[in-house]
């Protein structure tokens, strides 16, 4: 309509809608789930504490009192010295709840360290074999379902228990065992017993991943823009380290999750059973070694370490949902 006198010129009003990046909508449809939520927390706190253990522990993880040793004391039992043990003390009189802070430090980073590797090794293999496909799948794949048919608590023990037995002979660098010492707390002569139980860990556990990744790089590999990067000279490596790979990482971020809490229940069993992290280095499953033998006198005494277990592995577990949850692209936004 013509502007004139007595005219109104009508003009439609274009609305611009904000879009919202990606990282957004995934942080929004995590928040949704509240146990996810809750679990971020719970695991940040614990953690925290673990990592702040020097400074909350009143004690020395090591430090034996003869005046409590013998038997296991009961929570709030107060030593000579007038100094209360808040989680009792085990049958040597050292203090429980030091120890199982020190041990959450070390279960805890274990697992982290683990898993970074674990998915490190399993999304390269898994990529490499999936772009290639024909005789290097094929090999890796025959691989992967080869180990993973191996019974894996029995062959885990016997590797780990000659890794550790052995370990002065790894050849394994001076700084790397002095930074992991440093990390973990722990000394000088368990540390290189902590790194043979990592590369254990490690060894037998990237398949899954692998085949995750693997799934991932067939299906990505006949898409036009991976053509179109052919087709522009790209090499190989560049199309699967900055292409393949970043693409296919949705699943790998939900098993990362959910492996820690595995990791964290693999390292606690092997060392209930003799061959993982050895005492007086505390962690959660050799404090659960030791209560066993007292556990129908003193109860209580499995749950010290029990109940934090329980707890991470749950967390680490509830976190896997709620990421699963928010990188469904099936999900409405």
């Amino acid at each position: 309509m013509a502007a004139g006198a007595g005219t109104i010129s009508i003009q439609p009003k274009l609305e611009t809608k904000r879009q919202e990046s990606q990282f957004a909508i995934v942080l929004r449809r995590f928040i949704r789930h509240r146990l996810a939520v809750i679990s971020c927390f719970l695991i940040v706190l614990i953690f925290g504490a673990s990592l702040l253990a020097p400074v909350l522990a009143p004690f020395s993880p090591t430090r034996l009192d003869g005046t409590l040793g013998g038997q296991p004391r009961p929570p709030g039992i107060v030593d000579a010295k007038g100094q209360v043990h808040w989680l009792g003390v085990d049958n040597l009189g050292r203090d429980l709840y030091t120890r199982v802070l020190y041990a959450g430090r070390i279960s805890i980073t274990i697992a982290i360290f683990v898993t970074i590797l674990t998915e490190l090794v399993g999304v390269l293999i898994g990529a490499i074999a999936g772009y290639y496909g024909g005789f290097v799948d094929a090999l890796v794949s025959r691989v992967t379902e080869f180990m993973i048919t191996i019974p894996l608590l029995p062959i885990l023990a016997i590797v780990a228990k000659l890794l550790i037995q052995y370990n002065n002979q790894l050849p394994i660098p001076d700084f790397i065992i002095s930074g992991v010492g440093a990390i973990l707390l722990t000394p000088a002569t368990e540390t290189p017993k902590v790194i043979a139980l990592i590369i254990v860990l490690v060894l037998f556990g990237w398949m899954g991943t692998a085949r995750l990744m693997r799934g991932m790089a067939f299906s990505l590999r006949g898409q036009d823009f991976i053509e179109s990067l052919r087709a522009f000279g790209a090499s190989d490596a560049r199309i699967i380290l900055r292409h393949i790979i970043p693409n296919g990482l949705a699943p790998i971020i939900v098993a990362v999750s959910l492996d820690l809490g595995g990791v964290i229940i693999t390292e606690a069993v092997l060392s209930f059973l003799g061959v993982g992290v050895q005492d007086p280095t505390p962690t959660w499953g050799n404090m659960l070694s030791q209560a066993q033998s007292y556990m129908f006198q003193h109860p209580w005494l499995p749950l010290i370490s029990g109940i934090p277990l329980l707890l991470v592995s749950l967390t680490f577990n509830f976190i896997g949902d709620g990421l699963r949850d928010a990188l469904d692209p099936r999900l409405k936004r």
